[in-house]
């Protein structure tokens, strides 16, 4: 008697059980490398419309870090989805080379033996070093199964794109938005360097908290006295705040409000003036009561009234300056045009020296009084003791607040006034837009903004407007050696300091034919233009200068320096795609090179991704230690677990990494696999050139499955196409796990298995699941790349070498609305059924639900509708019999069920029970629906 079991169609595939990733994505690497695989998407995409997303070049100077994986993987998902939807979508990806981190790093790897090396020498071991780090990060980012130029890829460094950044720097200079002046920037002292807005980060830090008293020049008690006939012959102080005692030897002035009511109250037998808004909390921080004001007048009152200072033999004169506020303090504000921004532009207003005695390791100079040769951070307790000596320091505290921070050393930063290049955001017109609009660098920033840019999500809009919207001038100019020099020379005789068109075009050529290293080597005459002199003296003797420019410069070059040099990019770019902290980077930067060299925007969208954070909300911080290495990802789980991790996240916001979240993405991927998988196995014998039946001869729940397949993909094709990710992948998570594999997959055992392989309703079957293999290896090809290609090669028929090479499937005619609504009714019954069969399984009445017979009492449309379907419930219910009872056809639907142990006999073969199964020798123990699949007729 032979094995029934060896006589049934069970499924069979070349398709691994096993992922193994960790192997598999190595060998497919090496499989479309071998292959050139992204040269021939390009070839098939020739001619195609364009979708370009420039890269935001990575800083070359270590591993990739998850933020590195998370930022290149979304970007492939843009470019892969793109891809399938039938657009031509290079990606060029690039570096960051240039700047202080490699500089430093190199310091420290020279030691003493810098000290005997030239500047051009040292940029070249920051070359060498950026070079060796280009090497290990691609290799890692194409380990994450990024498709891309990997053998090409722009670098910053590079000649060409140096002599571009100059070109654009040249631009700006064009239109007169560049000027040297000396004005308060954040200064790095332990890089040694001024920073831009974009290279601050903002830190809790714990700073002495002070209150000072600046007693009344003696010279200005008249006026006061005529303006404020109450204070007239007392002895009047101000009381002034601040949480940097080390500015106060640079005071020149204490600013009011000039709105603002100021009281006059006397305290310890002085006149004490602060805000009347403040009063109450300075009385409690200092501990003495203040009672009621002697006098009150407005903040405008002491204007230029001069008071002195509380350490030196000068005078601190009175101002008046709308941002001062009632938040904290006094509402008098301790004023050092050299240290602050907003302290700097009052000391212009009014005329005061721009006095900042600090050097560039912030210590005070020599000239310094009382504090000379301190560092500014180390002089705060000995400002203190001198206030405190001279009876002027009324109460400290310690005051935690977010202070600025370097982005780099991330060590506090300092407000200095030095001299730097800038870039003008405001003044004079000089971006002409398309319609001939003239505006400021600002206004035309504001108006790209608003009226040229698509912002993904659309809160990127309001972060990068109110970052532009408020941002100082932006300085250009650096104090290292390591990037592109600013090509500025000063007069010998004068020291005026020259930047023209003329000197940056010369150096740009300079550049592109030997590095900007030149600048440090070649003689100067190389760069001077024939006739250049002086403006104010008329000289001809120069000297270079030494300011490197901005990073954020370099790499908001970049649409100028790659774009227009590779002929199958276009400018604009149609996307940029970056972290959140971009839109004070690289979004900004790269938003005013464009305007200053093209008048638009760079980008037509910019999509913004969220950080990292742990489940308890923090970010990734080594220090912390809830960093999760990529490569170690890798290692455990294989890139694809990192890639559907990203599509699975809602980049919009912060995103959670864990342990925990990764095991829950290793789930989601094993059911997706086994589902087609199990697909692709029921096709071991399905041949599509000849086995293919038309969609509209299909059964019904063939044509309903194709419909639910079809609606979800057209529904995951509208996510891709609107960068939603996560609903896309949510989508294809559903339709394998609950429309496939928990109901078409498992209705469909009974015909896959045990029917005849040729027989209608299994080729029927066949056709539905290979139309859903094929458009599912379609559809998971952008965030699957590696199961999806594997996937495709195993499934039946002439196949192209890859699926990359495919477009999404075209599913519209596949979407039967009527057919949906139809067999979803009849899918609300099913799960009734399904809680019946369970209870009487629980209660041990029936074993499998083929044991069981179903008895069902219907009564409105329903119960018409079961009866019109009565052939197929068995199967839809997965038991071996159903009976019906139709009720009323009006009123509504009504559903009773009752489960009974099915009656007959279990066929062997297709376990199903039966009335009789067949006694001769060589049928024994199988029903007739079995004989006649095995070929024989039934009896």
């Amino acid at each position: 008697m032979p094995e029934w079991k060896d006589t049934v169609n069970l499924p069979r595939t070349g398709f691994p059980m096993k992922a193994n990733l960790q192997t598999a994505e190595p060998e497919a690497l090496a499989g479309w490398e071998a292959m050139d695989l992204y040269t021939k998407i390009r070839d098939q995409r020739r001619g195609a419309p364009k979708f370009v997303l420039h890269d935001g070049p990575p800083y070359a100077n270590g591993h990739i870090h998850l933020g590195h994986a998370l930022n290149k993987i979304l970007k492939d998902l843009v470019v892969k989805s793109k891809t399938m939807a039938g657009f031509d979508s290079p990606y060029v990806p690039g570096y960051d080379c240039h700047g202080l981190p490699i500089e430093l790093k190199v310091d420290r790897e020279l030691g003493p033996k810098k000290r005997d090396m030239s500047v051009a020498d040292v940029r070249r071991a920051c070359r060498a070093s950026a070079d060796r780090f280009i090497g290990i990060m691609t290799g890692e980012f194409k380990r994450l199964l990024v498709f891309g130029e990997w053998d090409t890829p722009y670098v910053t460094m590079n000649a060409r794109y140096q002599a571009d950044i100059a070109r654009c720097l040249g631009k700006f200079v064009e239109r007169g938005l560049v000027y040297k002046g000396k004005k308060p920037v954040h200064w790095c002292i332990h890089c040694r360097t001024a920073l831009a807005e974009a290279e601050v980060e903002y830190a809790d830090h714990a700073s002495p908290s002070i209150y000072v008293e600046f007693a009344l020049n003696p010279d200005s008690a008249g006026e006061l006295g005529a303006r404020i006939p109450a204070l007239a012959g007392r002895d009047v102080s101000v009381l002034i705040w601040t949480t940097t005692p080390w500015t106060i030897p640079s005071n020149l002035a204490v600013a009011f409000h000039p709105e603002f009511d100021y009281g006059a109250y006397d305290v310890d037998g002085r006149t004490l003036i602060v805000a009347e808004g403040l009063a109450e909390r300075v009385s409690q921080a200092i501990g003495r009561p203040f009672g009621s004001p002697v006098a009150t007048m407005k903040g405008d009152q002491l204007e230029h009234i001069r008071f002195r200072h509380p350490l030196y033999a000068r005078d601190s004169v009175g101002v008046i300056a709308d941002y001062v506020t009632l938040e904290a303090g006094t509402g008098a504000v301790h004023t050092a045009p050299g240290h602050g921004a907003d302290d700097f532009l009052t000391g212009r207003k009014y005329g005061l020296e721009i006095y900042a005695p600090v050097g560039p390791g912030g210590h005070f100079l020599e000239t310094v009084e009382l504090f000379g040769g301190q560092r500014v951070f180390d002089a705060n307790p000995n400002v203190e003791a001198a206030l405190k000596e001279r009876g002027r320091l009324w109460h400290r505290e310690i005051f935690e607040h977010q202070y600025p921070h370097c982005w780099r050393c991330h060590n506090p930063v300092i407000f200095l006034a030095t001299a730097q290049w800038f870039v003008r955001m405001d003044g004079d017109a000089a971006i002409q837009d398309q319609d001939g609009t003239q505006r400021t660098l600002r206004e035309a920033a504001q108006h790209a903004i608003d009226h040229q840019v698509a912002w993904i999500p659309s809160w990127g809009r309001d972060r990068i407007f109110n970052m532009v919207t408020n941002r100082p001038d932006w300085c250009i100019s650096r104090q290292r050696a390591w990037g592109v020099p600013i090509p500025a020379v000063d007069c010998a005789a004068c020291g005026e300091a020259l930047l023209t068109p003329e000197l940056i075009t010369r150096a740009a050529d300079v550049f592109e034919q030997h590095t900007a290293d030149a600048w440090y080597e070649r003689p100067i005459e190389e760069f001077i233009p024939p006739g250049l002199a002086c403006p104010s003296c008329g000289g001809t003797e120069f000297q270079r200068e030494r300011d490197i420019l901005d990073v954020w410069f370099d790499s908001g070059s970049s649409h100028e320096a790659v774009l227009p040099h590779y002929p199958h990019l276009t400018w604009p770019s149609d996307m940029y795609l970056e972290g959140s902290d971009q839109h004070r980077g690289w979004f900004q930067s790269s938003l005013l090179v464009a305007l200053a060299t093209r008048g638009r925007p760079a980008y037509r969208e910019v999509l913004t991704h969220g950080f990292l954070i742990d489940l308890e909300g923090r970010k990734m911080s080594k220090s912390v230690g809830n960093v999760i290495s990529p490569q170690d990802v890798i290692k455990e789980s294989g890139a694809e677990i990192l890639r559907l991790w990203v599509a699975m996240s809602d980049y919009s916001e912060e995103l959670r990494v864990s342990k925990e979240i990764l095991t829950r993405v290793v789930d989601a991927y094993r059911k997706l696999r086994n589902t087609v998988r199990i697909l692709a196995a029921n096709l071991y014998d399905f041949n599509p050139a000849t086995d293919l039946v038309p969609v509209s001869a299909l059964d019904d729940l063939d044509r309903y499955a194709l419909a639910r397949y079809a609606d979800v993909a057209q529904r995951v094709k509208y996510a891709y196409e609107a960068y939603s990710f996560a609903d896309a992948t949510k989508l294809l998570n559903q339709l394998a796990t609950v429309i496939l594999s928990a109901f078409y997959v498992d209705v469909t055992k009974d015909r896959m298995y045990t029917l005849a392989p040729a027989s209608p309703e299994r080729r029927s079957t066949q056709t539905a699941m290979y139309l859903i293999c094929d458009g599912l290896a379609k559809l998971l090809a952008p965030i699957l790349p590696v199961t999806a290609d594997t996937l495709w090669r195993h499934m039946p028929g002439k196949r192209s070498e890859s699926v990359h090479l495919e477009s999404f499937p075209d599913v519209g005619a596949l979407i039967d609305r009527d057919l949906m609504g139809t067999w979803d009714r009849l899918l609300v019954v099913r799960e009734q059924v399904n809680a019946a069969l369970e209870d009487k399984r629980k209660d041990k009445v029936i074993g499998t639900a083929l044991g069981a017979r179903v008895v069902m009492t219907a009564s409105g449309p329903i119960g018409a509708l079961l009866e019109q379907h009565l052939d197929v419930l068995p199967m839809l219910f997965i038991v071996s019999d159903v009976a019906l009872n139709v009720g009323a056809a009006d009123g509504a639907d009504s559903v009773q069920v009752e489960v009974q142990r099915a009656p007959g006999v279990k066929c062997e073969r297709c376990w199903r029970f039966v009335a009789l199964v067949r006694t001769e020798p060589q049928w024994a123990g199988i029903c007739d629906r079995c004989v006649g699949a095995l070929g024989e007729p039934a009896a």
